[in-house]
Formats: structure tokens, sequence, C-alpha cells
């Protein structure tokens, strides 16, 4: 499968999603123990249905495989959603489907990359996000990315027999430091200076 590297980080990159991947999307929004995270848990989706939920979203939000980096293997995706160009904000949204990469890293390196396309691309002002109050995990994962709480939806889902809060976090351009985009443009700058000098000369 060939992917493209948008953003680089040290165990992942972030790629434009394949549509060749959409038996493995499939796979994963099917899987339970991955549902029970995301919105698509009572859903029944077959391939086709998930071709065209793909394709909605790569039409109208910014969306990204995370690809692991050693091996250039799709283990799940990220995005921005209701991306507002007026008030400069959107809704972040990440999932790992393979679990065999769950705790190691490598969802909070992708989600600080997409973060800073958002911040630093896109010229976002804030990031939004919803997450299960029994997500522990996650939540763990997206304070150390640096989102702040922001609130709750009190008794908001219904899940296995009882209602769970979401909870609601969010994060400030101001908040955000760059791990990417802002090296690679200062190289380049630093790189273009230095050819100007030698040329001057």
């Amino acid at each position: 499968m060939k992917y493209f590297r948008k953003l680089v980080g040290e165990k992942c990159y972030l790629s434009p999603i394949s549509m060749d991947d959409v038996e493995k999307y499939t796979e994963w929004v099917n899987d339970m123990e991955i549902g029970q995270f995301m919105l698509f848990t009572s859903s029944v989706v077959g391939i086709e249905k998930e071709r065209a939920m793909l394709q909605k979203l790569i039409e109208n939000d910014v969306v990204f495989a995370i690809i692991e980096k050693d091996t250039n293997k799709v283990i799940g995706n990220c995005g921005l959603h209701n991306i507002s160009d007026v008030h400069r904000h959107a809704t972040f949204g990440i999932f790992i489907g393979e679990k065999t990469f769950w705790n190691q890293g490598i969802g909070t390196e992708a989600a600080t990359l997409i973060l800073d396309f958002a911040f630093n691309i896109l010229n976002l002002h804030s990031v939004n996000m919803d997450v299960y109050s029994y997500n522990r995990r996650a939540i763990r994962s997206y304070e150390k990315v640096g989102f702040k709480y922001a609130g709750k939806r009190r008794d908001y889902i219904f899940m296995a027999g009882e209602y769970h809060d979401v909870l609601i976090y969010d994060m400030l351009a101001s908040e955000f430091n760059s791990p990417y985009v802002k090296d690679m443009y200062a190289k380049s700058i630093s790189d273009e200076a230095g050819r100007s000098r030698i040329t001057i000369v």
C-alpha cells in the first residue's frame, strides 16, 4: 500500500487516507472492543457503507490515516471536523484500530501532529473534543498532549446498562508547542538565508 508522509513524528506519520484500506476500516468499526469508545458502537457497518462514510469524511473534513513509521502499516486515523473558518475552531477525533499498537504512545504523537496542522497550517484558534468518562486511557493521552478539561455533559450516553458522562476538552493555539511544522519552516528559512548570503558574496 502506498502512503504519503504529510506530517512525520518519531513513531508514526500522517498520510491521506487510502480507499484501498476500506476493508480494514470496516473491520475496526465493527470491533466492539474498539467501538465502546466511539460513536459508532450501535451501528452495523458493511464495506460499502464504510466506503461512503470515508469518502464523505475525505470530502468534508481534514482526515489522515495514522501510519506506523517502521512498518508503513495503517493503524488508525485522526481528523478535524466541523471546521469553522469564521470562528477558527474545529472538533478533533482519533482512534487506533490496530489494538497491538495501544499503549505505545502512537495515539498521543498522532494527536500532536494533527494539532500542529490545525494551529500552524490551518491557523485555527481552538480545537475541542469529547471523550467518554470511562475512557481513562484516552483521557490520560489527551491531557498529555495538552487538552484542558472544559466541562461535561452529564449522563449523556447509555452503555452496558448505565449512563455515563461525556467530558469536554479543548485547547487554544497559544497553549500548543509545535513539534514539526515550525521547526520545518524555520530550517527552510535558515537554509534559504544561507544560500542568499553565498549568492551575494
